[in-house]
């Protein structure tokens, strides 16, 4: 064989191998697997495993203790004197307890095609910009990823996958309007993918839209009845509105689906507790910690039912394990002092009162 043999050889080969790529690309993105992934628990919630460490009030942190009479020598924080929710903080890394989770919005994986190669191959521009978005998205230049996914979009208004991906990217962005709006327009395309209606859901949470996200999360549901990633984001959504009884129902299903999955107990206690029932709260709480011993805010949590119970001690013990895996929490220091307050140790209580103002600032 000659070298201009040779040579043409490998040039048809490279093709051949660049077309089976691009194909294993598309089938892949055409399968209707979900782009995003349940994640349960600790992944979600990190906080006892990355820097989520800082920000435990994310979860649902029981705020019931009973705020009692302190040294006056010492500025005192406020506090809450019924069993209300605490603050619920926003998604996008740091926010916990969701079945989809902005960090683990991905694109599909791919080779890495050249997009130069499979211009020359003819393949059409929106398919070669829609993988150089997912290119620029892999890399979290999102501003280009959009720029591509845009390119796409304008060359073949029906590519969902375009649609999907963009939908992410604002996502990331937190341009949670824009998200909404891609979702959206995917949904118009294929109202039968359950994950879209996720994805949206998700979104609309996150602008406080509690009432149209449930009715999202309930649509997935409906299409997948065992969603898991749905069923969760519901069961936080019924949460925040206070609705106790059927944040119970979702987490029980999710308690079937995944028996180990610590944030979902937490929530269900975290419920219990709203429903005044702390013995079934303290059971889940503790279910929670056995399934992960480093879990602040469960520790915190049972800290607070105890404290509810009138079991100082056990309320201290939890809630000194609670400021030993995350002593950043101005919160545990507020919970800690009035444990001590009630057991009569002013100066320990006026001592964690400062703590918490200066965590809190």
């Amino acid at each position: 064989m000659n070298r201009q043999t040779l040579n043409l050889s490998i040039g048809i080969g490279a093709i051949a191998l660049a077309i089976i790529v691009f194909c294993v690309i598309l089938f892949t993105c055409k399968s209707g697997e979900p782009l995003l992934h349940h994640i349960d628990e600790e992944e979600l919630v990190t906080e006892e495993k990355t820097e989520q460490t800082e920000e435990p009030e994310a979860e649902e942190e029981l705020s019931g203790q009973v705020a009692e009479t302190a040294s006056s020598a010492q500025p005192l924080v406020s506090y809450q004197t019924s069993r209300s929710l605490s603050a619920l903080s926003g998604l996008s890394g740091r926010h916990s307890g969701w079945g989809v989770n902005t960090a683990e919005i991905d694109p599909v994986n791919y080779d890495n095609p050249d997009p130069e190669i499979l211009r020359q191959m003819g393949v059409d521009q929106y398919l070669v910009s829609y993988l150089a978005g997912e290119q620029f998205y892999r890399n979290a230049d999102y501003d280009k990823a959009i720029a591509e996914y845009t390119i796409s979009i304008n060359r073949n208004g029906q590519f969902i996958e375009a649609l999907i991906s963009r939908g992410n990217t604002w996502m990331r962005k937190r341009d949670y309007t824009r998200a909404i709006d891609d979702y959206s327009r995917a949904i118009r395309l294929d109202s039968g993918r359950a994950e879209l209606y996720n994805y949206r859901g998700f979104a609309r949470a996150e602008r406080g839209e509690t009432l149209p996200a449930i009715e999202d999360f309930s649509r997935a549901i409906t299409i997948n009845r065992n969603y898991v990633d749905a069923l969760v984001n519901r069961s936080r959504a019924y949460y925040q509105r206070g609705d106790f009884v059927r944040t119970i129902e979702d987490c029980n299903r999710v308690i079937a689906l995944e028996p180990a999955n610590a944030t979902i107990w937490n929530r269900r206690g975290s419920a219990w507790y709203g429903r005044e029932d702390d013995d079934r709260a303290i059971n889940d709480f503790s279910e929670a910690i056995r399934l992960n011993a480093n879990y602040a805010l469960a520790w915190h949590n049972r800290s607070n039912a105890w404290y509810s119970k009138g079991n100082m001690e056990r309320a201290l013990a939890d809630i000194n394990r609670c400021i030993a895996i995350n002593p950043s929490s101005a919160s545990a220091y507020t919970s800690r002092g009035n444990i001590h307050q009630r057991m009569g140790n002013q100066e320990n209580a006026a001592a964690d009162f400062a703590a918490a103002q200066r965590l809190g600032r």
